[in-house]
């Protein structure tokens, strides 16, 4: 295995998060190569873990936190870090220690930088990105939210803790529709599908459905809105772990158009 930063003939995969097989990839959209493009001259680092056959079997991405999804200062923000578990495509690499290799190849890239740290956030149920993962890596918790925590590693004596972002209000149903609220920055292709998926259903669905959506792209806006990716349906989170299926979300927001046409 060898940790190599992101290259030209590799942007493709990064792009997908290593599953170019996936047509759920595809029916993300391209919003992750908006972002990425946004992104890569604004701090953005990106370092693949390649296997004997120079294929990129896990990634890590961080970019410095004022960028990011949370705030702070002098820190880096891991925004996520995947090594390939599936069967298709290349195969399934966890188990392996590529994870923590490729979190040790940011940690000294972000020192060379001039970092006073590396933040990172982790979901507290037992699968992707696990925040007890972190702190088996020396990572302290900064602060805590509903099933998740935000996670980081001083390198210096001086360093501040990183903080989350605010939240904002949550959009609130609207008399005589069904409204369906997307906040989106781009950087994940899973809430990329959520949004695309929910977009479908609401144009399909059509009155009295309505679709807005909101760019968070831009740090500014994910403070102004106090959140950074969430699509919610009439005021309720229309995602709670993995993204759901487009015939779910059409369902569920079916019921919400029926109950707007009984009223």
């Amino acid at each position: 295995m060898e940790i190599v930063d992101l290259s030209d003939g590799y942007v493709s995969t990064y792009l997908s998060c290593l599953e170019d097989w996936s047509e759920e990839m595809r029916e993300a959209g391209d919003h992750k190569a908006h972002w990425y493009d946004k992104m890569k001259d604004r701090g953005l680092r990106v370092k693949l873990a390649l296997d004997e056959d120079r294929r990129a079997v896990g990634m890590i991405q961080y970019l410095p936190i004022e960028e990011s999804i949370a705030l702070g200062q002098d820190l880096f923000m891991v925004l996520c870090i995947w090594v390939h578990g599936y069967r298709q495509g290349v195969g399934n690499h966890q188990g392996r220690g590529i994870g923590s290799a490729l979190l040790a190849a940011a940690e000294e890239d972000a020192r060379d930088l001039g970092a006073k740290g590396v933040a990172a956030w982790g979901v507290t149920l037992p699968f992707w990105m696990r925040s007890s993962w972190f702190k088996k890596h020396g990572y302290e918790t900064a602060e805590r939210a509903e099933g998740r925590e935000l996670v980081w590693k001083r390198f210096t004596h001086d360093a501040e803790a990183p903080r989350w972002i605010s939240s904002g209000p949550i959009p609130q149903p609207v008399t005589g529709q069904v409204t369906m609220s997307s906040f989106l920055s781009g950087w994940c292709p899973a809430m990329n599908l959520v949004h695309e998926r929910a977009k479908r259903a609401a144009a399909e669905l059509g009155p009295p459905v309505v679709f807005v959506s909101v760019d968070t792209s831009e740090p500014a806006a994910m403070r102004q809105h106090g959140h950074t990716d969430a699509v919610f349906l009439d005021g309720k989170p229309l995602q709670r772990g993995a993204p759901p299926s487009y015939d779910a979300i059409k369902k569920r927001t079916s019921k919400h158009v029926r109950r707007v046409k009984r009223s």
